[in-house]
């Protein structure tokens, strides 16, 4: 290329002045198209964190009508590996054990049922629908001590984003 091509001109010889090309003009269409084709969302406030978040695993967050269907689904998608009573196997962990609370403590439900959702059963993940995986969840939160409420677990990850995970009930 020559010295005096137009990428070139009023530049160092041998870089590309972006500002020549168009570059400036294209990054600034670009971002003011982003929020009008939903890429960008203005939010008078930040979602809350599950610390935030007024509810817990403690509060009756699924009915005993859940776990039951979720004990039915479990048989079938999990307890091989996991163990029919939940106490895990050779390849997978248990899932009523104070460990399995701990490692979860802090966190939401929603990052627990996206954990579920996305990569069991082992053999075929991401198979389980939404309701199945609420059903499953209900039913571990069940074997591992919470509490039914009367109300089912939610599929939506905005609800379940609200709910901590709690491994020792807290003191109000």
């Amino acid at each position: 290329m020559r010295s005096d091509h137009p990428r070139h001109v009023g530049s160092i010889p041998g870089t590309w002045d972006p500002a020549s090309a168009g570059f400036v003009k294209i990054v600034v269409v670009a971002l003011l198209s982003m929020p009008a084709l939903g890429a960008v969302r203005a939010s008078p406030q930040r979602p809350a964190t599950p610390a935030e978040s007024s509810q817990s695993v403690w509060d009756g967050i699924y009915t005993e009508e859940q776990a039951k269907r979720g004990g039915a689904l479990y048989s079938q998608n999990c307890a091989r590996c996991h163990g029919p009573d939940l106490t895990g196997g050779e390849t997978a962990p248990a899932l009523a054990s104070s460990e399995f609370k701990e490692n979860w403590s802090g966190l939401s439900v929603d990052d627990l049922f996206e954990r579920i959702k996305i990569s069991m059963p082992q053999d075929n993940p991401g198979s389980l629908s939404r309701q199945q995986t609420a059903d499953i969840l209900a039913f571990v939160l069940s074997r591992g001590g919470f509490p039914a409420g009367g109300t089912e677990l939610a599929r939506e990850a905005e609800v379940l984003k609200q709910i901590r995970f709690e491994a020792s009930k807290p003191t109000r």
